[in-house]
Formats: C-alpha cells, sequence, structure tokens
C-alpha cells in the first residue's frame, strides 16, 4: 500500500463514524494527518475514536445540512488549526422509490444532506483554505450522480448536484494552490448498503463489469493522493471509480 505524505496537515472528514469517512481518517493518520471526523451520531463518533485510539483523531458532532452549525464549529477548529484538507463525505441514499412516488420530506432531506451539506461546508471552509494558500478539497459523488439510478431520483440529483458544485468550485480556486475534484464510486460494501433494498442492491451490481462492489480500501487510496500536495495539477475533475461501469 502506498504511503502519502500528510504531515503537518489537519483535515475534516465529514460523516467520519463509519464507512468511507472512518476508513479515510484511518490511512490519513497513518499518513501523518491530524484528522477530525463529523458526524450527526454522537455515540458512533464515540466508538470511532475509542477503537482508532490515535490522539490525532478527534471529532465534532455536525449536522452538514444546519449552516450555522457548519460555521459555528469551522470557525472554532480555525482558531487553532489551519484546515488544510475536506472530504465531504457524509451522505444518506434515502429509499427507493420511483420519482412520483417520492415522499417529498425525505427528497428534500437527501437534498439538504448531500447537496446542501457539501456546499454549506465548503462554503465555511473554503476562505480559510484561500487565507493559508493551501488546500485540498475531494467531495464524494456517486456514479448515480452520472447516470442516474431508476428508484433513486433524489440521490442521484443529490450527487450530480455535487459534482455541478466541484466544477465550478475547482474553477474558481483554480488560480489558487486550492484543488477541489469529486470521484465517483459505485457500490461499495458499507452499511449504506442496508438503506436500500435487495433487489436494488443486485441491479446496483448487475451493472458493473468487474462483478463486484468496490472495496473501501480502494476508495481510500484514490482519496489519498487527492488529497495529497502530490495532486498538484487536477482540479475541479471528477475521478471515476466504479469498476467500470461509466467511462466518461
Amino acid at each position: 500500500m502506498h504511503q502519502f505524505d500528510l504531515k503537518n496537515k489537519t483535515a475534516i472528514i465529514t460523516g467520519g463514524a463509519q464507512g468511507f469517512g472512518l476508513d479515510i481518517a484511518k490511512r490519513f493518520l497513518k499518513s501523518g494527518t491530524k484528522a477530525i471526523i463529523w458526524d450527526i451520531d454522537e455515540e458512533e463518533l464515540k466508538k470511532a475514536v475509542k477503537a482508532v485510539n490515535d490522539p490525532n483523531l478527534s471529532y465534532n458532532v455536525v449536522d452538514v445540512s444546519d449552516f450555522k452549525n457548519v460555521k459555528d464549529t469551522v470557525d472554532e477548529i480555525a482558531k487553532s488549526s489551519n484546515i488544510d484538507i475536506l472530504i465531504n463525505n457524509a451522505g444518506i441514499t434515502g429509499s427507493t422509490s420511483s420519482l412520483w412516488d417520492y415522499d417529498v420530506v425525505e427528497w428534500n432531506k437527501i437534498i439538504e444532506i448531500n447537496l446542501m451539506g457539501t456546499f454549506n461546508c465548503c462554503k465555511c471552509v473554503v476562505p480559510y483554505m484561500i487565507k493559508n494558500d493551501y488546500g485540498r478539497i475531494v467531495n464524494v459523488a456517486s456514479v448515480a450522480g452520472k447516470d442516474g439510478n431508476a428508484n433513486a431520483s433524489a440521490y442521484s440529483s443529490a450527487k450530480a448536484g455535487v459534482i455541478g458544485l466541484t466544477k465550478s468550485l475547482g474553477k474558481e480556486l483554480a488560480d489558487k494552490n486550492i484543488a477541489v475534484n469529486a470521484v465517483t464510486p459505485a457500490g461499495a460494501k458499507t452499511r449504506i448498503l442496508d438503506q436500500m433494498s435487495k433487489e436494488h442492491v443486485a441491479r446496483m451490481l448487475s451493472k458493473v463489469p468487474r462483478g463486484r462492489f468496490l472495496e473501501i480500501e480502494e476508495f481510500t487510496s484514490l482519496i489519498c493522493w487527492l488529497a495529497s500536495e502530490e495532486n498538484s495539477f487536477s482540479t475541479a475533475a471528477v475521478f471515476d471509480i466504479s469498476g467500470g461501469r461509466s467511462t466518461y
């Protein structure tokens, strides 16, 4: 496993109490980073910090869909540390249903967490990155945002929005030492699959030419490179990690 040099960097990872987010935090810690995981579930955060048992890992209870909560937390962190890396990983899939039957409240919740949550975090963190003339932002989108998944219109729409946000923000910051990129994973072996019906999961898997789900470690390796100084040129880009499902 390649070791990335992330020494003397501080990273915020949203949705960091489990799954992709926690694995990213663990890999960052091994690379020398101070990692701050955010999640709305304090019990899961406490369990994660206890299990990892690293003094460079800390947590904040944050609802990324709540702009004031995000801003107050970012401002507090910035009082004592630079914010060098932001991984916008928090997200929910929601239920599977045809668009015309989709619950309006749930639709809005999915958009608020997946898209507005990414906007809120970028809006609050970017001014500090500009001030420090350094930053790496990775927004976790989804192959669903490129292809669109039937019966997952809210999730697909939110992740398509994250892709558009990434392209816009990356271009806005292109003249600075700040890279903003998105990743579009296919389905992976995380608890997010538990939110979906077995039929929906099977349909997702059938679309992947490699014939399997993404392994968390494979995903984390891509995130680490995008978050490192080695990624000095790519910005406003979308990095596919879908096992061949998307080829554009």
